[in-house]
């Protein structure tokens, strides 16, 4: 798909990704678009990015409404309900309701926890990818993610390595690559130093980038067994978007 095409059947949907200078990361991000539309025939799926990328939401969502369009469910490709969800995505709404013709925006929850329970979907494709790395048997586990300086942000990437911990028997402990400690050696040099002789590590991120490739090699120096890739197209992570994409609204703005 390279355009927002004319109007009729589903309401189109718009992932909106946070971005990065590093290609991988929006190869993935239109991967995980195909995979959603290939899941939901009739339903226009199209991909945006919040920095480094084009399009923008603004755009996508302009664009839609000039073609015709009358509603869109926007998905925030993000784990976690941060500054990118809070500010950007509604500024950009906006942004696109001030420029175009009207158009009603829906926007639902990132993938994260949107309560207290991280979704099952979520947490299966955690497991898919860890198990694709054939760690073998690991008695710890790090689940390391992006970073955010948000504290209720951090707060819900511990209830997924709660959840995660359950899943597996063992101990599971977070790391960030960025804006907060430990970083993923650090965790894993902890768990090491705790008594685990196995530790694996599960990548809380939905593409890769350099972010990814830094956990990867510290983790690694540190010990670490196996470290999982990103999200990605999984699907798990495609029931997921699907899932938001049929619950009811948190936000909506109307042209």
């Amino acid at each position: 798909m390279t355009g927002p095409g004319s109007a009729g059947g589903a309401a189109p949907v718009v992932l909106v990704a946070h971005g990065s200078r590093d290609p991988r990361a929006a190869d993935a991000t239109r991967a995980l678009a195909r995979a959603v539309s290939a899941a939901r025939p009739g339903t226009p799926v199209w991909a945006s990015w919040l920095d480094h990328t084009e399009p923008g939401p603004t755009e996508v969502l302009r664009d839609l409404a000039v073609a015709g369009h009358r509603r869109a469910v926007l998905v925030p490709l993000l784990l976690t309900a941060a500054y990118h969800h809070r500010v950007d995505i509604p500024a950009a709404v906006a942004a696109a309701a001030r420029s175009g013709p009207p158009l009603s925006v829906r926007v639902t929850d990132v993938l994260g926890p949107a309560d207290d329970t991280p979704d099952p979907a979520l947490l299966a494709g955690l497991c898919r990818r860890l198990g694709e790395t054939r760690p073998g048997r690991f008695d710890a586990l790090v689940l390391a993610a992006a970073g955010t300086r948000d504290a209720r942000a951090r707060r819900s990437v511990g209830r997924v390595a709660d959840a995660l911990g359950v899943e597996f028997g063992v101990p599971c402990r977070v790391a960030y690559a960025s804006a907060a400690p430990p970083a993923a050696g650090v965790a894993v040099s902890r768990l090491r130093a705790s008594g685990a002789r196995r530790v694996a590590v599960s990548a809380y991120f939905l593409a890769p980038g350099l972010f990814h490739d830094a956990v990867t090699e510290a983790a690694g120096a540190a010990g670490a067994v196996a470290v999982a890739a990103p999200l990605t197209d999984a699907p798990e992570l495609v029931e997921l978007v699907l899932r938001r994409v049929d619950d009811r609204p948190v936000l909506a703005s109307t042209g």
